[in-house]
């Protein structure tokens, strides 16, 4: 366990969690308390470290299943990058929209983006978690975001190494400065970048510089276009002038060209809902391309486990400061 004295000037805070059934406070990937309903007793322990932009955390705890929802990700200010490196035991299965449910091989190493929903389901654990910037992210990878769900299995070489490093850098705090530490915390977060930047062709090569500006440029249109009711794949193709194979195979993580417009546009209609509660459901779904509410009612509850109106309803009260049950769910499997 990383000791107190690890980072001067920097905070540390211990959370250990022992508590009975139905509701309790939590942490959601170390984030904000989230209200939770279980069925059964939790047991975790999170230590986190910060100095300056740059947290830390050390937990460890039961199997459980884990949900970062579309409500928490609308209401709360969380927008960081998450790199989570597994030191004893793993992810089982992954989720989140765009592409489906992954199962086993284990896997030791995860990159989150904050700004995204997502369901992990892992074994009983011990994990240390960075918690980047997203300005330090994408500075470095600048679509940072296609990275999501990306993980590295257990045997792999890249996963082999980085659990190395970290723990390393883990065994190594107590004795660092503040500023040592912030420089290899800094060292630990670029290696874990250029490993999934290399595993996402997003870098290391003359290729993987090519894929990257037309990554970009696909990306660009999508974001720009998201309210144009023509906007399809087709058009991208024909904008661009790529071959669709190609514009396929540089969105394959995300489930396809058609997949990622889908998702772009419910995400933009999941804040919407949030920031005009006053404007009806179905405006929203047909100024992002939808073409029915019963269309666009599907696709979100598809994608988000919830419906359009319940999801404004629960966010509408989380800022209120309204309870809500199942904003969140952390349940042992």
């Amino acid at each position: 366990m990383i000791k107190k004295a690890v980072l001067p000037a920097a905070t540390r805070h211990t959370t250990t969690s022992i508590h009975e059934y139905n509701h309790f406070d939590v942490v959601d990937f170390e984030g904000p308390p989230a209200t939770v309903h279980i069925n059964t007793l939790f047991h975790d322990s999170v230590d986190r470290y910060k100095a300056g932009n740059r947290l830390l955390t050390d937990s460890s705890g039961e199997p459980l299943l884990l949900q970062r929802c579309v409500t928490r990700i609308s209401t709360d200010n969380l927008r960081d990058y998450a790199f989570r490196v597994f030191t004893h035991g793993g992810i089982e299965a992954l989720e989140a929209p765009g592409f489906e449910r992954r199962d086993a091989p284990l896997a030791t190493i995860v990159a989150l983006d904050m700004n995204q929903p997502v369901v992990i389901k892992h074994s009983a654990y011990r994990a240390l978690t960075f918690f980047v910037p997203r300005c330090v992210v994408e500075a470095t990878l600048p679509h940072a975001d296609s990275l999501h769900g990306r993980v590295f299995e257990h045997a792999c070489a890249p996963s082999r190494r980085l659990t190395e490093q970290a723990i390393a850098f883990a065994l190594s705090l107590p004795e660092m400065s503040r500023l040592q530490a912030i420089v290899a915390f800094d060292i630990s977060v670029q290696m874990i970048l250029a490993a999934f930047g290399k595993q996402a062709m997003l870098c290391g090569t003359v290729r993987a510089d090519s894929r990257n500006a037309m990554f970009g440029k696909a990306r660009g249109f999508v974001h720009s276009n998201l309210h144009q009711p023509w906007l399809s794949p087709e058009s991208v193709v024909a904008a661009l002038k790529l071959p669709r194979h190609t514009l396929y195979r540089l969105f394959e993580h995300e489930g396809g060209l058609g997949c990622y417009i889908r998702n772009r546009r419910l995400r933009e209609a999941a804040d919407e809902l949030v920031k005009h509660p006053q404007r009806q459901v179905i405006e929203i779904a047909y100024g992002l391309g939808f073409n029915s509410a019963s269309d666009f009612t599907r696709a979100f509850r598809r994608s988000y486990g919830i419906s359009p109106q319940n999801h404004r309803t629960m966010a509408l009260n989380r800022l209120c400061g309204r309870p809500v049950v199942a904003d969140a769910v952390l349940c042992p499997v």
